[in-house]
Order: structure tokens, then C-alpha cells, then sequence
């Protein structure tokens, strides 16, 4: 194009999008191909220096699995009822392992990723997207650890039923993944000017674990700490690893206006993150 030519002249003129709500589904689907590859990526890579590789994936639920049973069963007491409490751990473990994976991994997605972004135009939501849909697999295989062990103590005599609500526990995880998902972009976006959310979110993981019910029944919070036992019961991730407990190993209750809650918070929640996220891709770049 010569140098009399006017900006009208282009054919096409890349802008950013001012609709701050869009998912660009469209778009998405357009580029899934490049999703794929960053699933691939995503789970190819992460340990593939590691000597161990794949096996992290079971050995890191393992291990704290065996760590809260010695720890909150053995010492401090706390009660499972019928369900082994290395069972009881690792069935919450396994669910909470997702979430955590989804939010660290998305939270810092436009610093991670901020090369490929200043060089090429794609749905800057496919990085975010594509963490989620990698842990989804390593849900998967932890979630077939959790099975077999559940078989275990099945045959060897525990008693354990399977709840009828079972069929619902893949909306479950939706919640925890939807969930991570908008905390995850929501933190990106504010990463991008302020630096001390990235060693917030690694202290403040562990914190909201001990708040979630994790290795314990909501009920036992409430009656041992009443004080404190809002803390758990405003928390909408204490109620989504309360009733995977009681999909999984019916123990336990389903609060009927504790998942309302859980999935009005989360979709309120996704939608202010997709807010921040859209909002900052627009000028992130002069900031990372």
C-alpha cells in the first residue's frame, strides 16, 4: 500500500471487541484446532523434564491423602463414620485438586502467555479455556486412583454404598471448573498491574482449603467452632466438596439452597471474571 493511501484503504482492521461479556463462542469454535494444541501442550509438557512424569498426578492426592489421615484423623480425631478416613481425605482431595489446578494455572495467563499475544491474534479465552479442559484429564486420572482404592476398602469388607445422586457429580465438577475459571481471570487480569496477586494466590490457596471442608464434614465445623462456622458456610467451594462426598460416599447431606448459592456465586463470579479478562486484553500488553 503507497503512502497516499488513507486508513479507509485497508481491507480489514483488526480492533479490540467492545462487547466486555462475549465469549466469542463462534470464534472459539473457529480456532478450536489451536485449543487442542494448547491442551496438548498443557499436558504433554508440564512434566515431561521430570523423572517421575505422569505419575505426579497421583502421587502429590496420594500423599496428602496419607498426610490428613495421620494428621486430622489419627491425631486431632476427627470421626468419618463408616467410610475409611484415607478415603473419606481423598475423595475431597481429588475434587479440591481440580479447582486449585484450574485457578493457578489460569490466574497468570497473560503473563505466561504475553509473547504469543503480541504476535499473533487469536480468542485471547482459548489459554484460560484450555487449562481447564487439560486438568479436566488429570481430574481423570486421579479420579480412577479414587475408584480403584474405593474398590479396595469395598472388598475388603467397609461399608460403602453408592448414592443414587451419583449421575449428577459431572455438573459438580462444571461448578468447580466454571469456578476456577472466573477466579483464574479474574486474578490474570489484575496480575497484569499488580504483581502481589501472584504470591497471594499461592498463600491464599492453601488458606481456602482449611475453609472448604476438605478434610472435614461442614457439620463438625459448625458444632466444634460455631464462631467460626460461617466461614465454611459462606464458602460456595465447601458445599460442592460436601456433596461430591455425598455422591461419592454417601456421607454426609446435600444443602439444596447451599448448591443455589454455590451456583449463583459461580456464575456471578465466571461473569465478573470474563468482565476484568476482556477488559484487560484490550491494553495488558503495555502493562506486562
Amino acid at each position: 500500500m503507497n503512502d497516499n493511501n488513507t486508513p479507509n484503504d485497508w481491507l480489514f482492521e483488526i480492533t479490540p471487541k467492545n462487547k466486555f461479556f462475549s465469549l466469542n463462542l463462534k470464534e472459539v469454535w473457529q480456532y478450536r484446532d489451536l485449543l487442542f494444541l494448547f491442551v496438548k501442550r498443557d499436558v504433554i509438557t508440564v512434566y515431561k523434564q521430570t523423572v517421575l512424569g505422569p505419575l505426579w498426578y497421583l502421587i502429590q492426592p496420594l500423599f496428602t491423602s496419607v498426610t490428613f489421615t495421620i494428621i486430622f484423623n489419627n491425631v486431632a480425631g476427627i470421626d468419618t463414620g463408616t467410610v475409611p478416613p484415607f478415603l473419606f481425605n481423598l475423595a475431597g482431595i481429588t475434587v479440591w485438586s481440580y479447582f486449585t489446578a484450574c485457578l493457578t494455572g489460569t490466574s497468570d495467563t497473560f503473563k505466561v502467555n504475553a509473547a504469543i499475544f503480541g504476535k499473533v491474534y487469536f480468542p485471547r479465552i482459548i489459554t484460560p479455556l484450555s487449562v481447564v479442559i487439560s486438568n479436566l484429564i488429570k481430574f481423570g486420572i486421579q479420579f480412577l486412583i479414587f475408584i480403584a482404592f474405593y474398590l479396595f476398602y469395598y472388598f475388603t469388607g467397609s461399608n460403602l454404598t453408592i448414592n443414587n445422586t451419583l449421575i449428577l457429580f459431572p455438573i459438580l465438577i462444571a461448578f468447580m471448573g466454571i469456578l476456577g475459571l472466573g477466579l483464574g481471570m479474574l486474578i490474570s487480569s489484575l496480575v497484569t498491574k499488580y504483581r502481589d496477586f501472584t504470591y497471594l494466590v499461592s498463600f491464599g490457596i492453601q488458606l481456602l482449603m482449611y475453609l472448604s471442608a476438605v478434610m472435614y464434614p461442614m457439620e463438625l465445623i459448625k458444632k466444634k467452632l460455631p464462631e467460626f462456622g460461617w466461614l465454611v458456610e459462606y464458602n460456595p467451594l465447601a458445599y460442592i466438596i460436601e456433596t461430591a462426598r455425598y455422591m461419592l460416599l454417601d456421607i454426609g447431606e446435600i444443602s439444596l439452597l447451599g448448591l443455589i448459592y454455590t451456583l449463583t456465586i459461580t456464575i456471578l463470579v465466571f461473569f465478573i471474571g470474563l468482565l476484568f479478562f476482556n477488559k484487560t486484553e484490550k491494553s495488558f500488553i503495555d502493562t506486562v
